[in-house]
């Protein structure tokens, strides 16, 4: 090896370990070369296709996602003794996402980039040309549906491919076979879409991580590193706000109200966002009420009625009857009171206004249903007895003594209960003395002097009646 080469060799290296990241270049340690990792520069919106017929798990479907970044090209390199002067670096080429066949024509165009710079080093002219001009050169355009062929495959349609490129330097391959230093480095299409989506995720993370953001709660800069986005808006706050927010949510059970804070946007938090932000316990709480009200929306999921059990039954269709898996209790899904076959559910008195008002304002339909759960004698004797009460409410007043309804059809203001027997007044409900009852109407400091005989009308206003 010559000094000359040597040194021109030393200097290459040094230069892309200064001008490229770890992930991007490392050296070898036992020779003179090394390993480039090339992220190909995407135009934006940029889509990745997978037509059904290709793909393993999915049925009667086109898969497509939108994506920033994919997976590098690696160009591995190892310097021969006279590179520069006279031979080019000995390198291979793989990727994840370019067929064997593209590569090749990767291949062949380094390869000529070597011949027009013969002498020179080449290394970043190599890497330049990878990142800014593979999809240009391969004639690659969103939506870009990526290729998986065995080696035989490959062989019969390399010259169809290459021609479809439509250049000049993929035009001189044609006629010859896959390239050995070509190599697509992944088993399986599946395989290939997921791992396009894993460094996709990762290194839109990375770029989050390492810019700044106003958070618009606390107003403070801080690094991505400490801030989180919600997915569908991608607004952004700080990890400390949203922590407090989803907690203050979480405590008051307000599980479905974890909305990104800017006002009127409807993005929600992911699960996964709200257990890196909050403790164990209180993710727990929120899984439990998420998962509860998500039940709550099955029409065909009732709880057990026991309060130490609570566990989530399945209703059968047409079926009143619920058993709990957990203890066994067999109940009525309508009534949550112990499985009564076909008699009528039992309702209690508290119950019985919320039922006649239920069912004066049902429909027929619901009326019949009602009949059939609670029986019809249980619904019209409820609807007597509010009938009543409500007659008793308007046209008598409850004994000061026991509380017994007394009617007043005629007659003086000193009462008397037919139940305890005791004096009250009409008029003020007051208790009057046993011994002189009619004191109470003859003492010019009572609220009723002289009003013994006075009637109320039933809008309020006294009339006096004559005495006779």
């Amino acid at each position: 090896m010559s000094s000359e080469d040597k040194e021109a060799q030393e200097d290459e290296l040094l230069a892309l370990a200064s001008i490229y990241d770890e992930d991007e270049f490392k050296r070898a340690q036992s020779v003179q070369g090394g390993e480039t990792r090339i992220s190909v520069d995407l135009p934006q919106n940029f889509n990745i296709s997978v037509s059904d017929n290709l793909t393993e798990n999915l049925q009667n479907s086109k898969f497509e996602c939108t994506v920033c970044f994919l997976p590098p090209i690696v160009l591995n390199f190892e310097f021969p003794t006279d590179y520069p002067s006279t031979s080019p670096p000995v390198f291979t080429l793989s990727s994840k996402w370019l067929s064997r066949a593209q590569l090749t024509a990767l291949c062949k165009h380094l390869d000529n980039l070597w011949e027009e710079n013969r002498g020179c080093v080449v290394l970043f002219a190599w890497m330049q040309f990878l990142k800014e001009e593979t999809l240009a050169y391969l004639n690659i355009s969103s939506p870009y549906e990526p290729k998986i062929c065995e080696q035989g495959e490959e062989q019969k349609k390399i010259n169809k491919e290459e021609a479809c490129y439509g250049v000049s330097g993929a035009a001189a391959a044609q006629e010859e076979a896959l390239d050995e230093r070509a190599v697509q480095d992944v088993e399986s299409l599946s395989n290939l879409i997921r791992e396009i989506l894993d460094f996709d995720r990762a290194q839109r993370e990375k770029c989050f991580n390492s810019k700044m953001y106003t958070c618009n709660i606390c107003f403070s800069e801080k690094l991505g590193s400490e801030c989180m986005y919600f997915m569908d808006c991608r607004h952004v706050y700080c990890k400390a706000c949203l922590k407090d927010y989803f907690e203050i949510q979480i405590k008051d059970g307000q599980v479905h109200c974890l909305n990104c804070p800017e006002p009127k946007c409807p993005s929600v938090a992911t699960p996964g966002q709200v257990k890196e932000l909050v403790e164990e316990q209180l993710f727990a709480r929120y899984d439990r009420l998420l998962l509860q009200s998500s039940l709550d929306l099955m029409a065909d999921v009732v709880y057990c009625p026991r309060p130490c059990c609570q566990t989530p039954v399945m209703q059968e269709p047409c079926c009143t009857m619920g058993i709990c898996s957990k203890c066994n209790y067999a109940f009525c899904t309508l009534c949550k009171m112990t499985y009564h076959g076909v008699s009528p559910c039992k309702v209690t008195a508290e119950k019985l206004v919320d039922l006649r008002n239920e069912y004066l304002e049902a429909d027929e339909t619901t009326k019949k249903f009602l009949e059939q759960r609670f029986g019809k004698r249980v619904i019209q004797k409820a609807l007597e007895e509010m009938e009543s009460k409500e007659w008793l409410e308007k046209n008598s007043k409850s004994c000061p003594y026991c509380g017994t309804p007394i009617e007043k059809l005629d007659g003086c203001n000193k009462m008397t209960c037919t139940a305890c027997m005791q004096y009250f007044c009409w008029i003020c409900m007051g208790s009057l003395s046993r011994a002189n009852p009619y004191r109470h109407f003859n003492d010019p400091s009572s609220p009723c002097f002289n009003r013994l005989f006075q009637a109320m009308q039933n809008d309020g206003d006294f009339w006096d009646e004559e005495e006779g």
